[in-house]
C-alpha cells in the first residue's frame, strides 16, 4: 500500500512538472506574439510621427510663412512627406525590422 502511495505521488509530481512546463511554453509564445505586435505598432508610429509634424507645421494659420506664397509649396510638402515615409521604410527594411 505504501509503495502504491509513493508511486501515485511521483506520478502526480511528474504531471505537475509537465503542466508547469506547458504553462511556461504557452506564456512564452504569447509574449513573443505580443512583442511582434508591439514592434509593428512602433514602426507604424515611427513612420507617422514626422508626417504629423510636417502636417502640423503647415496646418498653422500663419500669414508670414514664405512657403505659403510659392505655387509648388503644397507639392513640395507632400513630396517631403513621401520621401520621409519611404526613407524610413527603406531604413527599417535594410535593418531587417520589416
Amino acid at each position: 500500500m505504501r509503495d502504491h502511495t509513493f508511486q501515485v505521488k511521483d506520478t502526480l509530481d511528474t504531471y505537475s512538472e509537465m503542466v508547469s512546463g506547458m504553462q511556461d511554453l504557452y506564456l512564452s509564445v504569447i509574449s513573443n506574439r505580443m512583442n511582434e505586435v508591439i514592434k509593428v505598432l512602433t514602426i507604424i508610429a515611427t513612420i507617422l510621427i514626422p508626417l504629423t509634424f510636417i502636417a502640423g507645421i503647415y496646418g498653422m494659420n500663419f500669414q508670414f510663412m514664405p512657403e505659403l506664397t510659392w505655387r509648388p509649396a503644397y507639392f513640395i510638402a507632400l513630396g517631403l512627406m513621401v520621401i520621409a515615409a519611404f526613407g524610413m521604410v527603406a531604413f527599417f527594411h535594410r535593418k531587417k525590422w520589416l
